[in-house]
Parts: C-alpha cells; structure tokens; sequence
C-alpha cells in the first residue's frame, strides 16, 4: 500500500506540474498574440503608445521592451522620411512654378524673333530654341502635376468606368485622327461602377492614350471587362522588355518618344495605386498593353 501511495502522490505531483505547464503555455500564447497585434497595429497606424503585455513573464517583457525600443527607432525614421518627402515635394512644386515665368517671357521673345526678317540659318536656329523651350514648358507642367498627384488627397465619387473611357477618347479625338489612328473598342455592357475621384481617373487614361500616341505604330485596342480592367493595347515597334519594364519609371524615356518627359506614366501609376488599382506593362507579341484594374470594395459586390 506505500508503493501505491507514493506513485498517486508522483502522479499527482506531475498532474500539478501538467496543469502549471499548460497554464504558462496558455499566458505565452497569449502574450505573443497580444505582442503579434500590437506590433501590426502600430505598424499600420501612426501611434505614439507603446506595447504593452497581460502576462509578468520575465523574458516575454523583455521581448515586449526590445520591440519598443525598436519601435521608436522606426517611428522617427518614419517621421524623417515623410519630413524629407514633403520638403521635397514642395521644393519640386515652387521650382516648378518659378520656372514658368521665365520661360513664357523666353517663349514670347521667340515669338517676336520669327517675325522678324532672319536668315535662313538664324530662323532654324529660332525654330530649335521654341522647341527647347516648349520642351522645357513641357517638363516643368509635368513636374508641378506629378507633386501635386503625390501629394494630393483624392475625393472618391461613384464613376462609371465604361463613361469614363468613352469621354477620354472623345477628348483624344483630334490627336488620334491626327495619327490616323481608329480606335478598336471592346468594352463590356455590364456597368462597372467604382468608387473613384473622377479627375484622377481622367488624368491615368489621358496619360495613357498620350503614350499611345508617342508609341503606337498606328493602331489601338481599348477593352474594359466586368472586373473593372481596363486595356489599352497598340503595336509598338520600336520597344522592348526591358523598356516596358521601366515605363512607369520616373523620367524615364524611349528614345523614339516624340516631347517625352518620362513623367506622364509615373503619374498615372502613382494617382492609380492612390485610388486603390494596379497598373501594369507587358510586350506581348510587338504589342504593347496597358492595363489597369479597379477591383471592387472587399465590403461591395462587383457592378
């Protein structure tokens, strides 16, 4: 009867240890999982609090305190890089906006100089300074357009994607024609309704069709799915991969492209991502495609 005895009190001993590892197994769980959710939510949002934990265990705290200090050291990186991006942006923004003045008086000077009598050799030498300039005019529009994009916050409105691409290209109307380009269109009947800001929208297509005029070999194929996708596929001759691959590269131009700033696709990817869509260029058999698609609200269905 002792040995019976002594083997219930080891089996109750280790019941009672069973039951204390579990117990510290369940207050570990729980302090990683509050460590796991505090760390994403001050990653995700902008939040001066510090984590904290349920649990007293030693090593679980010290964790919880080397994560805070590492929090802190990325907060004021954080606040750094936005600091440095927004003086940057308004940099960019009041250069660009100096330069306009300038070159409007240089442009008018030029003006004047071809009406005036010049010999054959002055007047192509005129005729590369207006180039220049417009070309000067050009960039500076863009850079003002792409610090605004960045910077700026949209106001979303319920936009019918199918309106919106129609009246894109009955803007581009004349300067399609003008490359004698007709437009082959293939755009769903189902009405793909998103929420989006309307001038934003404008400005990605208007940029797109601009490329397709600097690029195409005088076609273009213009789809929209139910999925809200949206294609603009034209032959390119003169591009290859690794040139589509950098499209949406600030700066960033072909060398064939006719009063390319290399900004109009970075815009048009940057107010994209902003409104929530993907945007994207692929080479597929000389053909270049443009795609973008505005996929629906996770909480709405699909239009």
């Amino acid at each position: 009867y002792r040995m019976i005895d002594l083997l219930l009190a080891a089996l109750a001993v280790l019941l009672l240890l069973l039951f204390l590892l579990c117990v510290k197994l369940l207050l570990l769980r729980r302090s990683v999982r509050a460590l796991r959710g505090g760390v994403k939510e001050r990653l995700e949002h902008e939040t001066n609090t510090l984590l904290t934990l349920p649990g007293r265990d030693r090593e679980m705290r010290r964790l919880a305190s080397d994560l805070n200090e590492e929090l802190r050291a990325l907060r004021a990186e954080r606040r750094r890089f936005q600091e440095g991006d927004r003086a940057l942006k308004e940099a960019v923004t009041n250069i660009s906006h100096d330069l306009r003045t300038p070159l409007t008086a240089l442009s008018g000077y030029v003006e004047l100089l071809k009406s005036q009598p010049l010999p054959e050799n002055a007047r192509r030498y005129v005729a590369q300074i207006e180039d220049r300039t417009a070309a000067m005019k050009q960039l500076t529009g863009e850079l003002f357009r792409y610090s605004v994009s960045a910077s700026g916050e949209l106001k979303t409105e319920e936009v019918d994607l199918r309106r919106a691409v129609e009246e894109t290209l009955l803007s581009f109307y004349g300067a399609l024609q003008e490359r004698d380009i007709t437009p082959v269109l293939r755009l769903t009947d189902i009405r793909v309704v998103r929420r989006l800001d309307p001038t934003a929208l404008s400005r990605v297509l208007g940029n797109i069709l601009s490329n397709v005029l600097k690029y195409s070999a005088g076609d273009l194929r213009v789809s929209l799915e139910e999925t809200g996708k949206i294609t603009f596929s034209n032959r390119a001759t003169d591009l290859d991969p690794v040139a589509v691959g950098r499209l949406f590269d600030r700066f960033y131009t072909v060398e064939s492209g006719r009063s390319a700033t290399g900004l109009g696709l970075s815009i048009a990817k940057a107010l994209t991502e902003q409104m929530g869509g993907i945007i994207g260029a692929e080479l597929v058999e000389g053909n270049l495609c443009i795609s973008l698609l505005f996929p629906p609200e996770p909480s709405s269905p699909a239009r």
